[in-house]
């Protein structure tokens, strides 16, 4: 996979058995078990558990792609956003 440019986020939400949703985006917001992240092009390298709750990505042209995540992680690295759910569905 190729990695994106520097304003730009390349994403994939993935359920246990299948993609969920995958493509470019500006701005990825989820829900750990810590709180509530807001993740940028240029974030740092992160790996983090999901909680159960909203995962909002943000396209380049201002629109919102939801998705309904149950248990999983969230992995950040190039630019490239990871999101893995036991449970994962399009809202």
């Amino acid at each position: 996979m190729a990695v994106p440019g520097a304003n730009q986020l390349r994403v994939s939400v993935v359920a246990a058995d299948h993609e969920v949703w995958s493509g470019e985006a500006s701005m990825v917001v989820a829900r750990t078990v810590e709180g509530q992240i807001g993740i940028l092009p240029g974030h740092e390298p992160l790996l983090a558990i999901l909680a159960q709750g909203e995962v909002r990505v943000t396209l380049n042209g201002g629109e919102s792609i939801r998705a309904q995540a149950d248990d999983g992680f969230l992995s950040v690295e190039n630019n490239t956003v990871t999101i893995v759910a036991r449970q994962a569905e399009l809202v």
